[in-house]
């Protein structure tokens, strides 16, 4: 039985994920903060909900950051969320804060002021968008294009190379709503509260190669 490993440094909605993980059949779900275990996982998967400056002295203080740039070369690779957000290279929040660089790109806010249509918008964005899919990458199987997925997020992230965005979402600007390089995929969204299409995206990671 292959083994997925859920990263846990203190800041992730580990519980739900690694349910939604095992009701999808993915194998032996760990939830854990061993380096030895993730490096000997088959896939892993990087969550994170909260504050990007806690999140990424969490992640340096436990070595995290590197071993994100090793575990993520040579097996299926899922960011989640704020997980998402620490693989690029810097965030707008809490004046600015360098994050992992596995992604080129920077993480901005969505403002106090957002607007469509002269409409003003809430933030954070919080609830259910479509994401338009870019490309036919292998997690997006059986979800059609422009399904909804759930999303809770005040930062949203402008991509440093546009090939890399497989799909986008729109709440008042256009956002990179998920990335993908070789066998990394990281999503803006929660497949774990997203229902049917985010269980599908999970199913797909479960059986995902890691090859692009």
């Amino acid at each position: 039985m292959q083994t997925v490993a859920v990263i846990d440094y203190g800041m992730g909605n580990l519980h739900s994920v690694g349910k939604a993980l095992e009701h999808v059949g993915a194998g032996k779900v760990l939830i854990t903060s061993d380096a030895a275990v993730i490096r000997e996982a088959d896939r892993v998967v990087f969550p994170g909900v909260g504050a990007i400056r806690d999140c990424m002295a969490e992640i340096r203080r436990l070595g995290f950051d590197s071993l994100v740039h090793e575990v993520s070369q040579d097996r299926p690779f899922l960011g989640i969320c704020v997980g998402m957000q620490a693989l690029l290279e810097r965030s707008e929040e809490n004046d600015g804060v360098d994050c992992i660089g596995l992604f080129p790109g920077q993480v901005k806010f969505f403002g106090k002021d957002l607007q469509e249509d002269g409409a003003h918008l809430k933030v954070p964005h919080m609830g259910w968008n479509e994401v338009k899919q870019a490309v036919d990458h292998p997690l997006w199987h059986n979800i059609p294009d422009l399904a909804r997925f759930y999303f809770v997020h005040s930062y949203y992230i402008t991509a440093g190379n546009p090939r890399q965005v497989v799909g986008s979402g729109h709440y008042g600007v256009d956002f990179a709503a998920a990335l993908a390089e070789g066998s990394r995929f990281a999503v803006q969204f929660h497949p774990e509260k997203s229902h049917t299409h985010g269980l599908q995206l999970l199913q797909n990671f479960a059986a995902w190669d890691g090859r692009w």
